[in-house]
């Protein structure tokens, strides 16, 4: 069934930051097919709130999910022409700790945030190829430009997935575009029980807080419509990266 609103695919948009790229992708006009795995009844919940929203459930650390879903995409709406990769994973370690960070730490971490989105796109190229005006956004993290983030395999995947968006920007274009956005300090379930990092952040960040989903999502949508930006890493962290 093929219509003319666009479609996007959210992947990891049953919470946080994702769930608010649905609402305002949804607003946008676009038809959204949220993807998610454990959160479930937040995902579906995402998406019955959503005109024409559908939910998905797979596996984003699992190689060939991408393809499944592209195909369903493409099989039901018959065209897709925006992805926003928002799924992620982390764990607290101090950096100095170096002999915590055990491959079992390293593993999980780089094939969600890195190799996740590496294989959504490549699935997802042919169809936004033929959308002429498709569009990829990768949620990164301020972790991954500057010294800092939960734990250095957190930040290392992030600044990876970056520069990867960089080279995606040169390599995909003119039908493609990709870019990145790297939030600081952002209120989710994620980030809940961080009270020593939020108290730093709200005394240290030029404005004096945090951020919000919606306000990131803001900024992928901005993306989205900015047709000649690619290859961008654009940061969120309200200021607090302009620090000495």
């Amino acid at each position: 069934m093929t219509g003319e609103r666009p479609v996007a695919v959210v992947a990891g948009g049953s919470t946080g930051i994702g769930a608010a790229v649905c609402r305002r992708l949804d607003a946008e006009g676009h038809r959204v097919v949220v993807v998610g795995s454990t959160s479930v009844d937040e995902g579906t919940a995402v998406a019955d709130g959503l005109d024409e929203g559908e939910f998905l459930r797979a596996d984003l650390g699992d190689p060939g999910a991408p393809a499944d879903i592209v195909a369903h995409v493409e099989a039901v709406h018959g065209r897709l022409d925006t992805v926003v990769y928002a799924a992620g994973r982390t764990a607290r370690i101090p950096h100095p700790d170096i002999h915590a960070v055990t491959d079992d730490v390293w593993e999980p971490i780089l094939r969600l945030n890195l190799l996740g989105p590496w294989h959504m796109i490549q699935a997802a190229e042919p169809l936004l190829r033929k959308s002429g005006n498709g569009n990829v956004v990768v949620v990164g993290a301020l972790a991954g430009v500057d010294v800092g983030g939960s734990s250095i395999p957190y930040a290392v995947s992030k600044a990876a997935v970056h520069h990867m968006c960089k080279l995606l920007g040169g390599a995909l274009g003119p039908e493609i575009r990709v870019n990145a956005v790297a939030p600081g300090f952002i209120e989710t379930r994620w980030t809940a029980d961080w009270n020593d990092f939020r108290e730093q952040i709200s005394q240290a960040a030029p404005l004096r807080r945090t951020g919000t989903p919606e306000e990131v999502a803001e900024l992928v949508v901005g993306l989205v419509r900015a047709t000649y930006v690619t290859g961008q890493v654009v940061v969120a962290d309200g200021g607090l990266s302009l620090l000495p």
